[in-house]
This record gives structure tokens, sequence and C-alpha cells, in this order.
């Protein structure tokens, strides 16, 4: 038996539609395709234990983050836990972030992809703002915060809450950041 091709009229159109095509899936098929990985789209509860450059990132973040608590005590002979979550310090979070993810890309995908090209870029630019446009708005901040210290009390502004001036990074606390990422990366590359 021929099927035939349904006639719509559509603002004095007429337009052919096929006939629709019926799929014959049981439901255990779909489970059993599901199950396989045979589907197109691919959930979010994979995403992260088998993304490598991702997982490098967050803990080398976390790592750079958690290390700096330690560099505060040698240097400055004090523990303070609001380093955890503060920027600057030693090393740079930061740099140990995007070079986690640039190497972890590169080991993963080679150096000639395209994916490993735009990280490495962006850890070139996140790398120069931290050593960079960071670090002298940080020594900025430092220079107005003792400015206003010397205003007289009555002045307006004299009870201004003082800047944040530990923003950006010198460039071995960057260095420190980027061999962190460059570590890091490397291990998790299994």
């Amino acid at each position: 038996m021929k099927k035939k091709k349904k006639q719509l009229s559509f603002l004095h159109k007429s337009v052919s539609v096929p006939p629709l095509k019926r799929f014959d899936f049981s439901m255990d098929q779909v489970f059993v395709a599901a199950a396989d990985g045979s589907s197109s789209t691919s959930g979010s509860a994979s995403l992260l234990p088998t993304n490598v450059p991702l997982l490098s990132a967050f803990l080398a973040f976390a790592l750079a983050q958690f290390l700096k608590v330690f560099t505060t005590w040698y240097k400055e002979k004090r523990w303070d836990a609001r380093r955890l979550v503060r920027s600057g310090g030693m090393p740079s979070s930061h740099s140990a972030t995007v070079t986690a993810l640039a190497v972890a890309i590169g080991l993963q995908e080679r150096a000639g992809s395209p994916a490993f090209a735009v990280a490495v870029v962006l850890a070139c630019v996140v790398m120069y703002d931290a050593s960079g446009v960071r670090l002298h708005a940080g020594r900025q901040a430092e220079l107005l915060n003792q400015i206003v210290c010397e205003l007289p009390p009555e002045h307006p502004v004299s009870n201004v809450r003082p800047l944040r001036d530990s923003l950006g990074h010198t460039p071995l606390q960057v260095s420190a950041g980027a061999v962190l990422g460059c570590i890091v990366a490397y291990l998790m590359r299994s």
C-alpha cells in the first residue's frame, strides 16, 4: 500500500508533508543504549569524573590556596586562615589553575590541538595580568591607604575602610603557581 503525502494549506499555499515515520523501540533497547554510552548526548553526571583538565585546574587552585596558609606562616610567623579565600600571596592560585588546565589539555589532546592553543593564550593573559596590572593596582592601594592614614581625623575620607592591597603577585609567586600547576597536571594525566 502506497502512502500518500498529505496536503496542507497555509496562507493559500499548499505544502507537501511526508508521512510520519514510526520508530519501534522498546524501553529495554533505550536503557541498553544509554548504558553503553551510545547516546548522542552525554549526561552531566559524567562530566566531572572524566574531565581530567577540569579536575587538574580545580585541584591546582585548591592546593595553591591551601599552601598560601603555610607560606604566610613561614614569612610572617602567624597563621592566617583567611588566606584560603583571598587573592594574592605565594603561590599564585590563578597561575596554578590556568597552567594546570593548559598542561592537562596539552597532555590529553597534544600540543597541536586548538584547545591547547586557547588554554596557553588564556594562561599567558592571566599570568601577565596577575604580575602586571593586579600587582600595580595593589601597590597603588597601599599608597592610597598610607595617604588616608596621614589625613587629619576631621577629614571626610579619614574614616574610609582601607583598600585591599594584596591583589597581584610578584613574578616569583606567578612562577611558583605555574610550576605547581604543571606538577598537578602531570600527576593527574593517567
